[in-house]
């Protein structure tokens, strides 16, 4: 199983589909997809003025402030203030939506699955987490330092901006990232996780 590291330090930017801002992409499945076609990605997005996000009809969408001011996010039918740090917010790609900054440049995290395909939730994690039977999935290290544990293998140790995604070869990676617990409460370890099953979401 081919499990793909990255660094953001090193990871570089592209527009987005409108022009109106740059992204980082660190995931995008299957390999080769264009903006159209990919059945899900991760990126980050800076963002530093205001104006309107690219539409990906049939995608679901899922966003999370990572740093800045935040932005205040507007469509037809709703409007949120994306203001908190790690609290993640979903919406349909399909809508038109505003985003205006509440303050100086954002930066976004995002996870976009076209609908009907995958689903599967953005959430941030303090403890150690296994792939287990997910097909596909990506994590990146937020706060303090980590290790991923791979039976037959030294332990490969990741640190904020660092991480590794996995799709759709031979099954999940078998391992575990565990937090490695050190320094100051300020430093409390952090990780967003992702782990992707093939098909629907569930109805709610």
């Amino acid at each position: 199983m081919a499990t793909h590291f990255f660094d953001l330090a090193t990871t570089p930017s592209m527009p987005w589909k409108n022009g109106g801002g740059s992204t980082q992409e660190l995931a995008c499945w299957p390999p080769g997809a264009d903006m159209n076609s990919f059945e899900w990605r991760v990126s980050l997005a800076t963002v530093d003025r205001p104006g309107p996000f690219s539409v990906f009809p049939a995608i679901d969408r899922q966003i999370m402030l990572l740093g800045g001011d935040g932005l205040h996010l507007r469509s037809a039918g709703w409007e949120h203030r994306l203001d908190q740090r790690w609290q993640p917010f979903a919406f349909s790609g399909d809508d038109a939506v505003d985003g205006a900054l509440l303050g100086g440049t954002s930066k976004d995290f995002n996870l976009m699955q076209r609908r009907g395909l995958w689903h599967g939730p953005l959430q941030v994690v303090s403890g150690a987490q296994s792939p287990g039977g997910a097909p596909a999935g990506l994590c990146l290290v937020l706060q303090g330092d980590w290790q991923w544990v791979e039976q037959g293998a030294e332990p490969r140790a990741l640190t904020a901006g660092q991480g590794f995604w996995w799709a759709d070869e031979g099954g999940a990676p078998q391992g575990q990232l565990e937090p490695v617990h050190a320094g100051a409460a300020a430093d409390a370890p952090a990780l967003v996780w992702i782990a992707l099953q093939r098909g629907a979401a569930p109805a709610v």
